[in-house]
């Protein structure tokens, strides 16, 4: 198996008549098996070569998830051609045109939805011969071709040119490039990951080695699919085991498809489902807000019945023995009567989460192992295609990032790239087929990034004595104090924000100063509660209630300093010993997040840096200050 077409046609010949993709496009879902897409990509490959479309062309492909999508990818593939997968939370002005004239993309395959971003930008993208439109629109622009004429362009073609399509797709290597995969970009400019065949079916094995599913199990997919993990985790590993997969049904608004997810997945009933530490938390705060709806009886044996399944079950790998026998009886109950209806909520057949992205906190973990719908938390990057490690049903210690993949190699290594033991944090630096290509037209970044086949990965992290490889953040993202100590701030930040309803973001900051400050985004709605609890009637726009509110959210960090509640949890020169206050949050839309939501750092600095600078002066070190002040 060792290109996408290879694995495709593998499972078309084993498990043709089973169901291998779901959409709903109007009031439940709708099956389509294994052969009937294969006919699909088939037909949309014969257009595509009957339009022009060589070996080696690149086609961008830009729209939300649906069986379009993956048919697309693979009738992309069939060509030869290289599929240049688009995130739809991308805006037209610089990141579409950027990635668009960077990748030398020919063709454009959007959805009616995306549509409008392409045609703002086409005048400025003379290399785009034609646009595909997935969806029927009323009139069609110059260059723009509706998905149907392609299909019936397929039909005529293979009526009489069938050979010279399975020649084409026989002549795919596995060293052959798939996708050029864009990086979310913490620099200036993001990096076109260039994956192979053979790195999207080595994951794929890799994948299999840890988890074991069957053609009954499904996946609803909620996470973008233009990602790497969308298309292992999402849909190749399902075709690889014969099983089948969903897409979340797109609404008119991205809120709308939003608040399909929960909907959906009642109604589709999925086995499993990926997810990032932004869509769990929703999940967990649904849940609550459930639960307190039902009253105040209710929500607090749920509270009772949670805190008796943390005790439990510890870290998983280490819950239950001899002495808690009658908490395993006590869950059991609770089980059947509480938890039991929480499942039955997000349809009843989950067996597990796997969580990428980012960190999931440890706290989330536990929630979702309480209610019996395990999340165990994975590691990988685009360049690795992306899946390094996770934890599993059978072997899982939570808080870690699980063990490895199979046939991949692992090294921790320190600043002088020496090869550290296990227990020592260092960066996380692994070999293996699923390791990408390199960059698209940087050779300079893909050497520094890829050396002798090890790819860097630019994370910390450790492997303890059990082969658990725990992620502790960015390698380069650290803190660095005056004396040249480094820290990750990644789990300073997360437990402070998780820990508190006042806190919404932090990100720390220490580039060999004498300490560490911080940039918060307080909830104001929150504070507004806090002030109006402690001293009713005081009206918020007052000097004397944004004091209140600056007071609270110090107290809120002294808590984890010495004397504190929470003093030792974190290592106290890495605490803030300055705050400033944001007048906005940190979002994709400000650039300030990535779309993998994680922060931006570099830009952060760079947009606040004259408030950096200030929390520095004796005026900025308290955190009642007139800049403050205004940001609330």
């Amino acid at each position: 198996m060792k290109t996408i077409i290879d694995l495709f046609e593998t499972s078309v010949g084993k498990y043709g008549k089973n169901t291998f993709l779901w959409e709903k496009k109007t009031t439940r879902f709708e099956p389509v098996t294994y052969e009937e897409t294969k006919k699909q990509v088939y037909r949309l490959a014969a257009g595509l070569m009957s339009l022009g479309v060589q070996a080696g062309d690149k086609i961008a492909l830009l729209s939300e998830g649906r069986n379009d999508w993956i048919t697309g990818e693979l009738g992309i593939l069939y060509t030869g051609a290289v599929n240049v997968p688009l995130s739809v939370k991308l805006e037209e002005k610089n990141d579409l045109i950027f990635r668009l004239k960077h990748s030398e993309t020919k063709y454009v395959i959007t959805s009616g939805a995306q549509l409008r971003k392409i045609r703002m930008i086409i005048g400025n993208l003379p290399l785009i011969e034609h646009v595909i439109v997935l969806d029927p629109i009323d009139a069609y622009d110059e260059k723009e071709i509706p998905f149907e004429n392609i299909l019936a362009a397929g039909d005529r073609y293979l009526e009489t040119n069938y050979d010279d399509l399975t020649a084409r797709s026989k002549a795919v290597r596995e060293d052959d490039m798939a996708n050029i995969s864009y990086t979310s970009g913490t620099t200036a400019d993001p990096k076109g990951v260039m994956l192979s065949h053979r790195n999207y079916t080595a994951n794929v094995e890799q994948a299999m080695s840890l988890f074991k599913i069957g053609p009954e199990d499904s996946n609803l997919i909620i996470i973008p699919l233009d990602h790497c993990f969308g298309h292992v985790a999402g849909f190749y590993t399902f075709m690889a085991y014969g099983a089948n997969v969903a897409t979340v049904q797109a609404g008119k608004t991205p809120i709308e498809s939003l608040k399909n997810i929960p909907l959906n997945i009642r109604e589709f009933k999925p086995t499993i489902i990926l997810s990032v530490p932004a869509l769990a938390k929703n999940f967990k705060k649904n849940i609550e807000a459930t639960i307190q709806k039902k009253g105040k009886r209710t929500e607090k044996l749920f509270r009772k019945a949670l805190k008796t399944a943390y005790d439990y079950n510890r870290e998983g790998y280490n819950k239950g023995g001899f002495l808690k026998i009658h908490k395993r009886i006590l869950l059991a109950v609770y089980d059947k009567f509480i938890f039991s209806k929480v499942r039955g909520a997000m349809g009843g057949k989950m067996k597990f989460f796997i969580g990428g992205g980012a960190l999931l906190d440890i706290e989330l973990q536990r929630f979702f192992y309480a209610i019996g719908i395990p999340m165990f938390q994975g590691y990988g990057l685009s360049e690795a295609t992306p899946v390094i490690s996770s934890n599993t049903l059978t072997r899982h210690k939570l808080g870690s990032s699980g063990v490895l993949v199979s046939n991949l190699e692992l090294k921790i290594l320190d600043a002088e790239d020496k090869e550290l033991p296990p227990g020592e944090k260092g960066e996380i630096v692994v070999k293996g087929e699923n390791v990408m290509l390199g960059y698209w037209k940087n050779a300079e970044a893909t050497a520094d990034t890829v050396r002798d086949g090890w790819l860097h990965t630019g994370d910390m992290g450790y492997v303890d004595k059990d082969g658990f490889l725990y992620v502790l953040g960015r390698f380069k993202s650290l803190l660095i104090s005056s004396d040249g100590e480094k820290y990750s701030p990644e789990g300073i930040e997360e437990g402070i924000c998780d820990g508190s309803k006042y806190l919404e973001q932090m990100m720390l900051h220490n580039d060999q100063d004498p300490y560490t400050v911080a940039l918060v985004v307080p909830d104001k709605a929150q504070l507004k509660r806090y002030v109006e609890r402690i001293k009713p009637g005081l009206d918020w726009n007052t000097k004397e209630a944004k004091e209140l509110a600056l007071k609270k959210i110090q107290e809120i960090i002294n808590r984890y300093k010495s004397g504190g509640v929470h003093a030792g949890e974190f290592p106290e020169r890495w605490l803030p010993a300055a705050i400033a206050i944001l007048p906005e949050p940190f979002t994709e839309q400000n650039h300030l997040l990535n779309s993998s939501l994680k922060m931006v750092r570099g830009k952060i600095e760079e947009k606040y840096k004259d408030l950096l600078a200030y929390l520095y002066t004796s005026e900025g070190k308290n955190i009642v200050n007139d800049k403050n002040i205004f940001s609330l």
